[in-house]
């Protein structure tokens, strides 16, 4: 297992395979980043076989909207051939319909469904799209072939959906589905957007304290903690100016032009590993690589995590 400089290990690897998308979310922020698509199967199975020695037993597809590549399943079935113990990934749903047989058959094990509203007209102010009916079908199809748990991810967002999260947590107690509500990231939206936009979700999660049956801290998920309140389970995502989320991050980022990216918040650590994978460097080359990114790894709200700092990135 590989660790960071603060003594973080590193489990996850989460790989942007395509800034394409077939909504027009005003808010997304594209994980920080501004590039074009340029990983081929090829480039993905390699990161992750390389992320696999180094410990790295956790990958998910993100993008932009994974779907939206017609290559996706000879993806999803090289990368499960590596035997991970997870290969999930983040989807808007729209297109999940027809294929979440293929994506299950080809080894997908599980799928976060973002879920903005359960309202036509605030779905589609948001989205910029009439698909609601469509990531509804393609949710109950991918329950139907096991992608589970199912995780609905919720940015909430004042004067748009803040006033529908509890109607969202029943539509999840309905389907046996994960909440996720996460609050609004300061990433590539301009500070007026943010300041109108954002909600703290302290008092929600406050709520959910106070109601659950079961609290579980995920250690390796940022000791993001999961409220069971019997009948359905909701996380809450928390990470601006949350040293606590930092200090529990385990994951390294592949940006969709073939760099290593240490953290989601910046843009200026960035590692580029899809030349190496060009001319053809061997996984020894890439593990130095990677471990350059590992070394630049630094929690971006730090707090008490400087005082848990251990030197240098290592592999244990």
């Amino acid at each position: 297992m590989i660790f960071d400089k603060y003594g973080r290990p590193i489990t996850n690897l989460r790989i942007t395979i395509t800034h394409k998308c077939n909504y027009r979310c005003f808010y997304c922020h594209r994980e920080g980043e501004d590039c074009s698509d340029a990983l081929t199967v090829e480039d993905v199975v390699r990161l992750v076989k390389v992320g696999k020695k180094l410990g790295m037993d956790k990958v998910k597809l993100t993008g932009g909207e994974p779907l939206t590549r017609s290559d996706l399943i000879d993806m999803i079935e090289a990368i499960n051939e590596i035997g991970l113990s997870e290969v999930a990934m983040t989807t808007n749903g729209s297109l999940l319909k027809g294929i979440a047989h293929h994506l299950a058959k080809a080894g997908l094990s599980r799928v976060n469904v973002s879920l903005p509203s359960l309202r036509e007209g605030v779905f589609e102010r948001i989205t910029g799209v009439q698909v609601l009916g469509k990531v509804m079908e393609g949710l109950l199809e991918a329950k139907a072939c096991g992608l589970e748990p199912i995780k609905l991810n919720v940015v909430v967002l004042r004067g748009l959906n803040d006033d529908e999260l509890w109607n969202i947590v029943d539509f999840a107690r309905k389907h046996e589905f994960i909440v996720q509500l996460i609050e609004l990231e300061p990433i590539n939206i301009n500070d007026e957007f943010y300041r109108i936009h954002h909600v703290s979700l302290e008092e929600v999660e406050l709520w959910l304290q106070q109601r659950a049956v079961r609290i579980e801290e995920r250690k390796l998920m940022h000791n993001r903690r999961q409220y069971d309140l019997g009948d359905v389970k909701v996380e809450v995502v928390r990470p601006v100016n949350n040293p606590e989320f930092c200090m529990h991050c385990t994951r390294l980022r592949v940006t969709a032009d073939g760099k290593l990216k240490p953290c989601i918040m910046r843009n200026d650590n960035l590692v580029d590993v899809l030349r190496a994978l060009r001319i053809g460097l061997d996984d020894s080359e890439l593990i130095k690589i990677f471990m350059k990114a590992v070394e630049l790894r630094e929690p971006y709200f730090k707090g008490a995590c400087n005082a848990q700092a251990h030197g240098k990135a290592k592999v244990c």
